[in-house]
């Protein structure tokens, strides 16, 4: 067997026609359920907006929904998966620099937010490999 080759489980699984689907599911499912939740209620989402010094927060509200259900639907349609993953992407990284910029923050609190900021920057990472896949798809084809 070649070492470089994964094991035949895991070729399997990777394989299945559900598994491109389910780990496009699992990227933008807390945007998904995060713009579900801010449409169903909506002062709580502007609430929020204005927490983070967002004005005029409704806008910014509005724009949240709108992107992360724009985007989770489009990435997980496999529809123009290079622009929901950027719409994600950018809106992922405003969100990382606005609610956890670490570097003025002490302790506990700068611990935390030091997590959560490189946690988005995975997320990043994620969208940007799923746009490739979809782009490598494309050219094969398979898309």
């Amino acid at each position: 067997m070649d070492a470089s080759r994964a094991p035949r489980f895991v070729d399997a699984m990777l394989d299945w026609r559900w598994t491109w689907f389910l780990a496009r599911l699992a990227l933008v499912s807390a945007y998904l359920l995060g713009g579900v939740v801010k449409l169903g209620d909506w002062p709580s989402a502007v609430a929020e907006q204005a927490h983070f010094g967002m004005h005029p927060p409704a806008l910014w509200a509005a724009l949240t929904i709108a992107v992360e259900l724009i985007g989770s639907g489009l990435l997980l349609a496999g529809r123009r998966v290079w622009l929901a993953a950027g719409m994600l992407g950018v809106f992922t990284m405003l969100a990382a620099v606005t609610a956890n910029a670490f570097w003025t923050m002490h302790g506990q609190e700068r611990f935390m937010a030091t997590n959560a900021f490189f946690e988005h920057l995975g997320l990043i990472g994620g969208f940007v490999l799923a746009a490739l896949v979809a782009k490598h798809d494309r050219r094969r084809g398979v898309a």
